[in-house]
């Protein structure tokens, strides 16, 4: 950490605790036994990749996937099962991201869309009472609103350059192998979360 003025971090898996299993499961309850395959098959014609871009909004994803359900599911029920995997912001990593504020940039760059954001926000507001994760961030990118995504290198020249950052002096950390390479490619230093480790292991102090 001896050069690093900024950090850049991913949400899910980092910050915010996720299982997709649990969509799995929850699909799987309002009947659509081949989630994965859909899943796999959403990702093969660009649903996802244009939900995340901002490209769709929450209205034409739920269209689409009421093409798949039983015809008494509701929307509600659609956005639940969605919603899912979210589960919630342990208090130590919220802590660590406070103190490290008072010595480095942080940014926050995630891969999400309409329907998770106002998901998330509400958890946070639920269980730590705050209204948004931009407490605790100089600036919180968003894939769905700057319509750019993960492991693609244009967001992360965007966040570099809005905000004149030096990829040497730039720590960027996420759970996943392919957005860790692009960051590597642009000079960015990289710290490649895997559980059980956390943000918390990473910045305890020493001794």
């Amino acid at each position: 950490m001896q050069n690093i003025q900024n950090i850049i971090f991913d949400l899910g898996g980092v910050i915010l605790n996720i299982d997709y299993t649990l969509t799995e499961k929850a699909f799987q309850s309002l009947g659509i036994t081949n989630f994965n395959e859909l899943y796999s098959q959403f990702h093969a014609n660009d649903l996802f990749n244009n939900l995340e871009t901002g490209k769709i909004g929450e209205d034409d994803f739920i269209k689409e996937l009421k093409q798949y359900v039983p015809i008494n599911i509701t929307e509600s029920q659609l956005k639940e099962a969605w919603n899912a995997m979210l589960l919630d912001f342990p208090l130590q990593r919220l802590q660590i991201l406070q103190q490290l504020r008072n010595h480095y940039r942080l940014f926050l760059l995630s891969n999400t869309n309409a329907i998770h954001l106002a998901a998330f926000n509400k958890i946070l507001e639920r269980d730590r009472s705050l209204p948004s994760l931009g407490v605790f961030f100089d600036k919180s990118y968003y894939s769905h609103l700057v319509g750019m995504r993960k492991p693609n290198k244009d967001i992360y020249e965007f966040v570099l350059q809005e905000n004149g950052l030096n990829p040497a002096e730039t720590l960027f950390i996420d759970d996943t192998l392919p957005n860790i390479a692009t960051a590597n490619e642009l000079g960015i230093q990289t710290i490649h979360l895997q559980a059980p480790r956390t943000i918390v292991d990473i910045f305890k102090p020493k001794g």
